[in-house]
Order: C-alpha cells, then sequence, then structure tokens
C-alpha cells in the first residue's frame, strides 16, 4: 500500500515538474505573437491545480523547493523571483505542510538573505511569514481572510479592501457589464458564517494535520449553528500564539484539539475516525468595481473605507445631485438643538463625510470657520465635513483600539486599500494627478495618511491590437498607449508574464461572455488574476511625476499648472510637416536642393539641463526650428536612480538630418514668434491644452513636503542645509510589481 502511494506521489511531482518547467522556459524566452498570453495562463491553470488538493499542494511544496534550491545554487536569477512567489501563495493555501518540509523551505528562504535586492528583500519577507506559519500553523490563511473580508473580531482588527477602477475610454460601454461580472463573481454566494467555516476548517486541519479527519470536520462545520462562538475561539487561539511567538506548540495543538472535538461532538461525529484532509481554498478578497469617470473619486472611496461607510448607507445626493437637489434633501432635517453644528451627534454627519466632486477649492476657502450657526437647518459647510470626518476617523479609533485618548494611536494604520487601475497610458496619467491631489489635501489636513494604507497596482488594458513586430510598430499614426507597462515588464519579467501578457485578454473575454449573453460562461480567471496580483506584489517602483507650468499669452497673461507621468505632446496646428517623396530624398536632385533650403515650422527657444548621475549639470540654452516636440518619460537602462526625460524635436524638413535627442531633468519651451501651440498630456485628449506660449517642465515635488517647507520658513528662516539637502523631494507614482526594480 506505501508502495502504491509513493508511486501515486512520485506521478504528480512529475506531473507538477513538467509544468513548472513550461513556466520557467517560457518566463526565459522572448515574447512571441503565440505565446504572449501562453505564459500567464501556465501559471493560473498550476494554481488551480493544486489549490482544492491537500496532497498536490505538498508534492508542489517538494517540487518548488528543489528548484528553488538549484536556482540558488546555479545562480539564475530570473527564476527566484517567480519561485519565490509561487512558494508563498501555495504555503497559504496548503490545508497541511509537513515539519521535515516546512522546516526545508524556511533554510532555503534565509540562505537567499545574502543575494543582492531585491532579492534578499523579498526573501527574508517571506522567511518571516513562513516562521510564523511554521510555529502556528493556519495563521497567514486566518489572517488573510480575517483582514479581506473584514471580519468582526477582537484580536486582529484589519481591513483590506480592492478597488477595481476601469478607465471608461478604453473599455467600450457595451463590455463594462461584462468586465463587471467576471471581477465580482461570485462574490454573492458567500457570506460571514461561510468565510467563518472556511477558516475553522483550515486552521483545524493545518494545526492537527494527521489528526484530523476533514471531511466529518467539514460536515460537522455545515451543520454547526454556533459557528461564530468557535471562530472567535480559534482567532484568539491563534492571534494569543503568535503574541508569545510561537514558543508553546504543544499548548497550541492542545487547544486546537479540544476545538476539534467539541465540535464534531456537538454534531454526533466520531473524532477518532482516519485522517482525511479536504481542501479549502482561499476565497478571492472583497472586491469593489468602479467605472472611473469623476477625478475624485478615488478619494471619496477612501473616505468611505476609512469610516466604514456601506454602500447601502452612502448618501447618494451629495455625489450624484446638483446643488439645488443637495440642499433640499438636508433642509427636511430640522434641528432641535441650539442650532451650533458642534453641538450634533457624529452619527448624524455619517452620511456627510463625503465631500462632493469639485467642492475642494470651496472648502480651502471656509477652512478658517469651524462653526457656524443658523436657524432650524443642520447643513454641514465643506469645511466643517473635514473637522467632522476628523474627529470621526479619531472616535472609531478610540473604539476600535479601546484607549481613552483624543487621538489615534502612532502606528494604527488599520486599513490598507488596494488600488488596481486597468487602462492605458492615459489611464495612469489621471491616475498620477488623483494621486498628486490626494497627497496635496493630506498635506493640509492629515487624516486618511494616519488610517489607510494606500497600495497602487496597474493592469493594462487597451483596445489596440498588441504589437508583435517591428514592422507593426513602426505604422505612422499608430501611437503605442502602452509605453509604461512595457517599461514595468522590462524590469519585472514576472510581471511581464502575469499581467502585461493577460491584459490583452480582459477585453477578448468580455466581449466573448456579451455576446454569448449568459453567465454559465464566465470563469474566476479576472478574479484570480486580480488577487494574485493584489496578495504578492508587494515591491511598489518609483514612477517620477512630473510638474509642467504653461504660459498663455494675453494683456494679462495667466499660467496652468498640471503634472503628467507618461508623455508630454507639443503640436502647432498652424503648421503641417513636410511629407517627403523618393524624388525629395535623392541628393543633388532639384528637388532635394529645394527642400533642404526651405525653412518651416517655428522657431522655439529652448532652456534645458541634461540628465547625469552627479547632478552637477548647468542650465543650457539653444534656439532651433521645429514643428513639434515629444517629451516622455525615459527608462533608466541600468543606471537605477537616473531619472530623466527624453526629449525629440520633430524637423520640418525630413530631407535634413535629424535633430538630436535630448536627455534632461528639466526643461523650458518657449516660441520666439508671435505662435501658439498644443499641450496634450500623457496622451489623453481630454487633457489638452491650446494657445500656450511657453512650458517649464521640472521633477513635481512632494506637496507635504512643499507645504512643511513653507510653514517652517514662516516661522524660522532656513535653507536647505544639513541633512535635508540630501532628502528625495522628487515626487512619484509608486506601481506595485513583483520585484521593485526601480525605473
Amino acid at each position: 500500500m506505501e508502495t502504491t502511494a509513493a508511486g501515486m506521489s512520485s506521478a504528480v511531482e512529475s506531473n507538477l515538474y513538467r509544468r513548472l518547467h513550461a513556466i520557467l522556459r517560457e518566463l526565459e524566452t522572448d515574447t512571441q505573437a503565440g505565446s504572449a498570453c501562453n505564459k500567464g495562463m501556465l501559471r493560473w491553470t498550476l494554481h488551480k491545480k493544486v489549490e482544492n488538493s491537500p496532497s498536490v499542494s505538498i508534492c508542489m511544496l517538494r517540487v518548488l523547493v528543489k528548484e528553488l534550491e538549484k536556482a540558488e545554487r546555479i545562480d539564475c536569477k530570473i527564476r527566484i523571483i517567480p519561485l519565490l512567489h509561487t512558494l508563498a501563495y501555495t504555503v497559504i493555501q496548503s490545508a497541511y505542510v509537513p515539519d521535515d518540509l516546512s522546516e526545508r523551505i524556511y533554510v532555503c528562504l534565509n540562505r537567499l538573505v545574502t543575494l543582492p535586492e531585491p532579492y534578499c528583500s523579498i526573501g527574508l519577507n517571506y522567511a518571516k511569514l513562513l516562521k510564523m506559519e511554521r510555529n502556528i500553523p493556519g495563521a497567514l490563511y486566518q489572517r488573510r481572510v480575517i483582514a479581506e473580508h473584514s471580519l468582526k473580531n477582537e484580536h486582529y482588527p484589519l481591513h483590506e479592501r480592492v478597488f477595481v477602477f476601469v478607465d471608461q475610454a478604453v473599455f467600450p460601454q457595451t463590455l463594462l457589464d461584462a468586465v463587471r461580472a467576471d471581477v465580482k463573481y461570485g462574490a454573492a454566494d458567500w457570506d460571514t458564517l461561510s468565510h467563518q467555516r472556511r477558516v475553522l476548517l483550515h486552521t483545524l486541519q493545518a494545526g492537527l494535520g494527521k489528526q484530523c479527519h476533514g471531511r466529518q470536520l467539514e460536515e460537522a462545520l455545515e451543520e454547526l449553528c454556533d459557528v461564530e462562538k468557535y471562530f472567535q475561539d480559534v482567532v484568539a487561539t491563534v492571534e494569543e500564539r503568535i503574541e508569545d511567538g510561537g514558543s508553546e506548540r504543544d499548548q497550541y495543538s492542545t487547544r486546537l484539539q479540544q476545538l476539534y472535538h467539541d465540535i464534531l461532538s456537538s454534531r454526533g461525529k466520531n473524532p477518532s475516525s482516519p485522517a482525511n484532509l479536504v481542501g479549502s481554498a482561499l476565497p478571492s478578497p472583497e472586491i469593489s468595481f468602479h467605472v472611473w469617470t469623476k477625478e475624485d473619486e478615488i478619494w471619496n472611496e477612501l473616505v468611505n473605507f476609512a469610516l466604514m461607510v456601506s454602500p447601502a448607507e452612502r448618501s447618494s445626493a451629495y455625489l450624484d445631485e446638483d446643488e439645488d437637489a443637495k440642499r433640499a434633501s438636508v433642509i427636511s432635517t430640522v434641528s432641535i438643538d441650539s442650532g451650533i453644528e458642534g453641538d450634533l451627534p457624529l452619527n448624524e454627519f455619517a452620511s456627510m463625510m463625503v465631500e462632493a466632486p469639485g467642492e475642494l477649492e470651496a472648502q480651502e476657502q471656509q477652512r478658517s470657520s469651524q462653526f457656524f450657526r443658523r436657524a432650524c437647518v443642520r447643513w454641514p459647510k465643506a469645511g466643517n465635513r473635514m473637522t467632522l470626518m476628523m474627529e470621526a476617523i479619531k472616535e472609531s479609533g478610540m473604539t476600535a483600539g479601546g484607549g481613552s485618548g483624543g487621538s489615534l494611536p502612532k502606528e494604527e494604520k488599520n486599513f490598507t486599500a488596494r488600488l488596481v487601475v486597468m487602462g492605458d497610458d492615459s489611464t495612469l496619467g489621471r491616475l498620477g494627478k488623483a494621486y498628486h491631489n490626494i497627497r496635496k489635501r493630506e498635506a493640509r489636513h492629515l487624516f486618511l495618511t494616519k488610517r489607510v494604507n494606500l497600495e497602487i497596482y496597474y493592469i493594462p488594458v487597451s483596445s489596440q491590437p498588441l504589437s508583435t513586430s517591428p514592422a507593426q510598430e513602426n505604422i505612422p499614426g499608430l501611437v503605442d498607449m502602452l509605453t509604461l507597462a512595457a517599461s514595468l515588464g522590462k524590469v519585472d519579467p514576472w510581471y511581464e508574464c502575469n499581467i502585461n501578457s493577460l491584459g490583452g485578454m480582459i477585453l477578448k473575454l468580455a466581449e466573448m461572455h456579451s455576446r454569448v449573453g449568459g453567465s454559465s460562461e464566465q470563469n474566476t480567471f479576472l478574479q484570480d488574476i486580480i488577487s494574485y496580483y493584489t496578495r504578492t506584489a508587494q515591491q511598489p517602483i518609483q514612477i517620477p511625476i512630473y510638474s509642467v507650468k504653461m504660459s498663455f499669452p494675453g494683456l494679462d497673461p495667466k499660467t496652468v499648472e498640471d503634472v503628467f507621468v507618461c508623455q508630454l505632446d507639443i503640436d502647432f496646428p498652424e503648421f503641417r510637416p513636410f511629407r517627403p517623396t523618393l524624388k525629395d530624398t535623392i541628393k543633388g536632385s532639384v528637388r532635394y536642393k529645394k527642400h533642404t533650403q526651405e525653412e518651416g515650422g517655428v522657431v522655439v527657444s529652448v532652456i534645458y539641463r541634461r540628465a547625469s548621475i552627479s547632478n552637477r549639470e548647468v542650465d543650457r540654452g539653444m534656439s532651433l526650428t521645429t514643428c513639434g516636440v515629444s517629451i516622455c518619460h525615459a527608462p533608466s537602462c541600468g543606471t537605477k536612480n537616473l531619472d530623466s526625460l527624453n526629449v525629440d524635436f520633430r524637423d520640418p524638413n525630413p530631407v535634413r538630418s535629424c535633430l538630436p535627442t535630448l536627455r534632461v531633468t528639466r526643461i523650458s519651451i518657449r516660441t520666439l514668434e508671435e505662435k501658439t501651440f498644443t499641450v496634450c498630456l500623457d496622451k489623453d485628449s481630454d487633457r489638452t491644452f491650446k494657445n500656450v506660449q511657453s512650458i517649464e517642465v521640472i521633477p513635481s515635488s512632494d506637496p507635504g513636503f512643499c507645504l512643511q517647507k513653507i510653514k517652517s520658513r514662516q516661522t524660522v528662516e532656513e535653507d536647505d542645509s544639513g541633512l535635508s539637502r540630501y532628502l528625495s523631494k522628487t515626487f512619484s507614482l509608486p506601481i506595485n510589481t513583483f520585484s521593485g526594480v526601480l525605473l
């Protein structure tokens, strides 16, 4: 019998070994037209195979640790990151991991600490998590489910939520419902009791191992009435062991054994039955789906999440109605107190906490007035809502923490918002602007920063077909809308494999589901991709955000400031570039001499500062004739900390030699003639500015740093001296990836 089981285990390991090597081979080869989507699908099918089978998951762990030891021994670093994430994800989903295998994995992870970044930091992080799982089996799974589904308990009050924002310009209106159904597929089938049963089943199996009869335990939990009581007992047991450092393993097993016997005995089951473990797949996190149409919608959702305002409790009057409708919806509430807003209880303003779009300017002007008196009507001004929101966060913080003080604990951040944005380069530009505005709000009112950890994820999606050949990339008029996604894929091969390669499938799947018109064809593919990405990609890549100041002509010149992430394009509408024919390019011909002598375009003055590692360059100036300028973000190309821009000037006469490309950190462009140009930010037609006379592009500064500097100079005269001169003041957009190599 043992020989048969060993033979089956060997056959399973051989099958898993072949599947894993297929993934690693695809990872090391260049992306071809037929295999662009194959890479991520191989990883997804492998995880689907092992998530519901405890025996397969143990075999998978053995294969993974062997391959990780081999990659570390032969110094094959391209395989280490994928193997690490796959190993950690399999450990969390495994119903039971033998002690000898757990020890072997832990030793292997500890050896990775001697490797350079990012391998050492990721290996160390997973080594800490595995040490906890080895001492307290089931702790990682339990904490993950509690946080992702906000299960109430007194010992681990953490909350996580995934917010998916899709760009309406990228997703056709006919496919939005299909994408929403794919993202939220199966969410309505699970309730709080179902998640509590999953936690009980997995924790008891992980802690008891071969002493647990999984099938009987699963049946007993389905029939159990008092699931809440046993769930709280298991959570208390696990968290107490974590606080003790997991030193008393026997006491932990004894307590789980007692709970196991009580559950089975209450339903008339036999606790002494032979062991038979069952799978308990990790449920997908709670995901909210949003079509991103309003600029401050992200900030509103973060506020609602921090205040634990459910969608049913939100007042749509403050989000969707006009100003008159908002006022009418509140006037019906008659005051029975003194008429001062400060006397009103905070719970009456729960639906008023969310700021309506477009009220930021009014809010900042009215901040000086804390309270106002109005007869018989309760109506919170925009400035008062900030005060009320801050008090509500403090009050909820005291309630959650059980403290008696009037302020939040310094390190209390019980909320993690995972923001997943789906779109192209123009979507990333909007995200950069929204993130900059959030930081500006926080610099003035600092309350969400104390409460919420914000993590940003990016899934590139474009309606354009994927370019798989150089000839297709050079088609005139075809603008590549996924340049930043390509840059992320170059520095992180596992991101290229799992996210970039699968982004093109999202619209195809949505189109297929909308065409069939039924839910029977739907699956959890997109939901699984989002879950895997948000759970394992914890290393941010910092993408610099650049500030642009635009000046307009007139007797009363005005300036407009904005930010961009990917690209800035300058075009002169009055001028059309010359398109040469074959005869125009033949040297010595009449046409060649004619066109080389002709001058077209606009004369501009350029002041720039070259990019250098030493950062000792000085400003330089020049004048030239051009018909357009393209300023785009330049990936590092081996220089790790060199944030720069590539500036390309389009020559009005393509017959002449091309103008040189500049690599700069800042640049100013101004027309020397009475002509203006058009500026387009991040390839977004909605962010186009006309009749611009000059622009100045510099790295954007952190709004929080700028505000602190202004406040400090109002009281004490100081300059950038001491350690402050070495601190990075550049503001960047953190996009979470699997390796986190800096661009």
